[in-house]
């Protein structure tokens, strides 16, 4: 038996649902430039159909708020489009509205919300307090510990499949953006902040994958990261990548998470960098990528040796050969799916 998995930041999907989380499917505007959201639910139906995942960590997932629910319109969403996995789970709530969601195929797999940690007021030095918590950390090194919060809570699971268990992370990190800064000084400062916040979260994360590679857990930490290693010019001021931090790449080999992508970028070989998303950038009138989401698996599982595959609309042959479908990836968001085929 084998589970595909897969991680998909779908850009503000909670905009194609209405107040009673239905997909509102007409020639309204959606969050993609030029594209209704008519046409970008079309093109994820056609996207989650072609993927025929066992499960999907959805990143920028509908919103869940006092008249919002992230597990109704998803599974609604699943029904319109008769997708087999038409079950969802969600975690704690976002700042924002980009929730963090699974939509899971319930014939092939058993998922509960199963948070970790203490409470931040119970907090165990060098230990990752829950998610929905506080961790204390120096991130600005003056030796006074900053009060971190998620803005978007990581999603804990556990998964069971094939009489296996495997303990799933959901990650959207903090995004390093600028957006209307009056000034260079006041965009670099911003920027700064902004990395180290992303880096806390994630110096955060890695306490928790810690903690289950003490327990001997099988672990996958999927999501997006807003970074990866050389990704901005900040991180020679840092001395590593979010995305280094989490995998623990300064650690011992039995300590690391595996992810290829992430290899192929911190091996340098001869330039070459796979992508997972795709923005336009107005002042250079072009478009441009970057690697930001992952599948990172513990020791054990990258043993089984899985197959990861980045659904990119021009540099994956099946993507490309498939005109309907490359379509509906430029369509359906700016990132583009990443799975996982995992030998159980």
């Amino acid at each position: 038996m084998a589970l595909r998995l897969a991680t998909y930041n779908v850009e503000w999907f909670t905009q194609l649902f209405d107040d009673a989380n239905r997909l509102a499917a007409d020639g309204q505007g959606s969050a993609r430039y030029r594209i209704t959201r008519a046409d970008q639910a079309e093109a994820l139906g056609i996207v989650f159909t072609a993927l025929a995942a066992d499960a999907v960590m959805i990143i920028e997932a509908p919103d869940q708020g006092s008249r919002r629910d992230t597990v109704v319109a998803l599974e609604a969403f699943a029904r319109v489009f008769h997708l087999r996995t038409r079950k969802a789970v969600t975690g704690f709530a976002s700042e924002t509205e980009q929730e963090i969601a699974l939509l899971y195929d319930p014939d092939r797999v058993a998922v509960r919300h199963d948070p970790q940690g203490l409470p931040s007021t119970r907090q165990e030095r060098g230990k990752a307090p829950r998610f929905d918590s506080v961790l204390y950390f120096d991130i600005d090194v003056d030796a006074r510990p900053e009060p971190i919060r998620f803005s978007k809570p990581p999603l804990e699971l556990a998964v069971t499949a094939g009489g296996q268990t495997l303990r799933l992370i959901g990650v959207h990190a903090k995004s390093k953006m600028v957006n209307g800064a009056p000034t260079a000084a006041q965009s670099i400062r911003i920027a700064i902040q902004n990395r180290r916040k992303q880096l806390a979260e994630c110096v955060w994360l890695r306490r928790r994958v810690e903690g289950h590679l003490d327990a001997g857990d099988s672990l996958i930490v999927m999501g997006d990261f807003n970074d990866g290693p050389g990704l901005d010019e900040y991180e020679k001021l840092f001395g590593q990548s979010g995305v280094e931090v989490v995998l623990g790449q300064d650690g011992p080999a039995e300590r690391r998470l595996f992810d290829p992508h992430a290899a192929m970028v911190l091996g340098r070989r001869i330039g070459l960098q796979p992508t997972t998303s795709r923005f336009w950038q107005d002042p250079q009138k072009q478009y441009f990528e970057a690697l930001l989401d992952y599948i990172m698996v513990s020791p054990d599982l990258a043993a089984r040796k899985p197959v990861w595959r980045i659904w990119h609309p021009f540099n994956d042959p099946g993507c490309l050969k498939v005109p309907e479908l490359h379509a509906a990836l430029l369509a359906a968001s700016d990132h583009f799916p990443v799975s996982l085929d995992l030998p159980l």
